[in-house]
């Protein structure tokens, strides 16, 4: 479909593809114009010009999201209940002293539950949404959270727990997917950073959250200190629920199904209130062009798809940048209250620091939208994973020489800030971003599966490490995570490419012309081809010319050679 130019390093497609397309549509030329034209004006725009295009689209993607608050909050209690008194009691094996701890195996099979049911959850949402969409599948699984939902909230034991747990991951493994796959959906070029890694600001949100309910529950001790926290889930789908009935159609999925006219009306919802007919044609031309692109590579777009040609290699990347998230330390964030209170920390305080730790996460996600203009995420996840590193590190030297636990305490708060910096938030660009428009939601999928079933093995082996009547390691736990972290920060220097300011067909181009991980920020794109993109009186023009633009200064102006068959 493409090549590389090593002399220019400019990728193009070769003329094959280019009849391929044109033998898919009745009118190649007029869609290639208006494809063109789409792609250079959505490029050219800036963050505060794509939301005063796209303010729906904004205000429905940040909506959608809401579900991963919910997810992020329901999905730290469990991990913080094992720490608290109220819940240790009813729960828990108390010894001759009095002390209650949920043993080890139970830990590793509730945390487990929920990482059951979002794999199971996962392997749903790909054929639901394929077959009835982002909508529909949206709302069937908000039903399906709210008749869940009471399993916990009236559990009496373990076994009714672990219960609510699996079949609470079915719905969490499709916000997991949808939440993602319709920010990358809806939103232009400029924005995709902003909304893709908005999704961890929301897992933040919902942590911090619950950080505060359990924090004011810690001293009770009845059942209450725990059946509130589980009650107040409820109170998410109410809201989420709404922004879904109000929210259109992914445009894409649209595309996809042959319905140019709905994409368009859809295109419309999300644009403001100086929404052009003509404008929202020329985006779904360019949403056009790009699937007919991407089916001369692969026609299918079937789960075997993700492992075949160039799509194999973008399903790596996306499934281990996920994985970079599970492996870099990150499971002695989910477990804070319960790893501060083995470092030494009483039990009130590690709940507060606990609070301070997702605070911290929450100004770490929003300063990474502007450092990520800046950086790009492959430059953004090599710095995150060197500090985290080194945190480590000095979390497990602290503790073999017998430092403070508020030592440990004030690097785990530096640990979580330097996460949802770096790795958090653009972990969700990249997984959004990488696979093809036509696979992006089962790639988010695999992707996502791949990171539940660490997430398992973790569930396993992180209760044991921490507990005391396990292998009692403590914070020197932090050297396990320091030598996985090593590994993935070397994987991520030599494979991780850079799609910053990208167009989706253009990584198309740079995949099939196999460009190198190192070279995706330099290399020019050839797309359009003859259709040349020029700015004349700050408007963009499209001229049907091979020749090269240059401007007064002689630089090149963004010239486009499609060698068309």
């Amino acid at each position: 479909m493409a090549h590389l130019d090593n002399a220019e390093e400019v990728a193009r497609i070769d003329s094959k593809a280019a009849a391929k397309i044109a033998s898919n549509v009745q009118d190649y030329n007029e869609l290639v114009h208006d494809a063109a034209e789409a792609a250079h004006e959505e490029k050219a725009m800036g963050v505060m010009e794509s939301i005063r295009a796209y303010p729906k689209a904004v205000l429905f993607s940040v909506g959608i999201s809401l579900a991963i608050v919910m997810e992020g909050y329901d999905t730290i209690l469990l991990g913080n209940f094992y720490a608290q008194p109220a819940f240790q009691k009813k729960f828990g094996v108390c010894d001759a002293e009095g002390k209650c701890q949920v043993t080890a195996p139970w830990q590793a099979g509730l945390s487990n539950g929920s990482q059951i049911g979002s794999l199971l959850g996962l392997q749903l949402v790909g054929w639901l949404s394929d077959r009835f969409g982002y909508r529909k599948t949206m709302m069937g699984s908000l039903a399906l959270m709210t008749a869940f939902t009471f399993l916990p909230v009236f559990a009496e034991n373990l076994v009714t727990l672990l219960m609510g747990q699996i079949l609470q991951g079915v719905p969490w493994g499709i916000y997991q997917s949808l939440a993602v796959a319709y920010a990358a959906d809806v939103c232009p070029v400029s924005l995709r950073p902003i909304l893709t890694t908005y999704v961890n600001l929301c897992w933040v949100m919902g942590q911090l959250i619950a950080a505060g309910v359990l924090r004011a529950t810690v001293e009770r001790t009845d059942k209450w200190a725990y059946k509130i926290p589980y009650t107040l889930q409820f109170m998410w789908i109410p809201l989420v629920l709404t922004v879904v009935l109000l929210a259109p159609e992914s445009p894409w999925y649209l595309v996809r199904a042959g319905r140019l006219d709905d994409a368009e009306k859809s295109i419309m919802k999300l644009q403001g209130k100086n929404a052009s007919s003509e404008s929202a044609r020329k985006t779904v031309a360019m949403l056009k062009h790009t699937d007919e692109l991407e089916k001369t590579v692969s026609a299918g777009a079937s789960y075997w798809d993700l492992f075949k040609g160039t799509n194999l290699r973008r399903t790596e990347i996306g499934a281990m940048a996920w994985l970079v998230q599970q492996f870099c330390g990150s499971p002695l964030m989910g477990m804070s209250s319960y790893f501060l209170i083995q470092a030494g920390l009483p039990t009130t305080q590690a709940f507060n620091l606990t609070i301070g730790q997702f605070s911290i996460g929450a100004v770490g996600t929003i300063s990474s939208w502007f450092i990520m203009r800046w950086m790009g995420r492959r430059t953004i996840y090599l710095v995150g994973q060197v500090i985290m590193i080194l945190i480590l590190l000095a979390v497990g030297v602290i503790n073999v020489a017998g430092g403070t636990p508020w030592a440990i305490g004030a690097l785990l708060l530096c640990f979580t800030f330097t996460y949802d910096l770096t790795v958090g938030p653009a972990c969700y660009s990249l997984v959004a971003e990488i696979p093809s428009t036509r696979l992006r939601a089962k790639s988010v999928v695999f992707s996502r599966g791949a990171y539940n079933l660490a997430g398992i093995l973790i569930n396993v082996i992180n209760p044991r490490m921490l507990n005391p009547d396990a292998w009692n390691l403590s914070a020197k736990s932090a050297f396990v995570w320091m030598g996985t972290g090593l590994f993935f920060l070397v994987w991520s220097y030599f494979r991780l490419p850079e799609p910053k300011g990208r167009t989706y067909g253009e990584l198309d181009i740079l995949f099939e012309a196999k460009v190198s991980a190192r070279k995706f920020k330099s290399t020019q794109i050839d797309e359009f081809g003859h259709f040349n993109v020029a700015h004349q009186s700050g408007a963009a023009v499209v001229s049907d010319d091979s020749s090269e633009k240059k401007s007064e200064k002689g630089d090149v102006v963004n010239t486009l050679s499609y060698t068309h068959a």
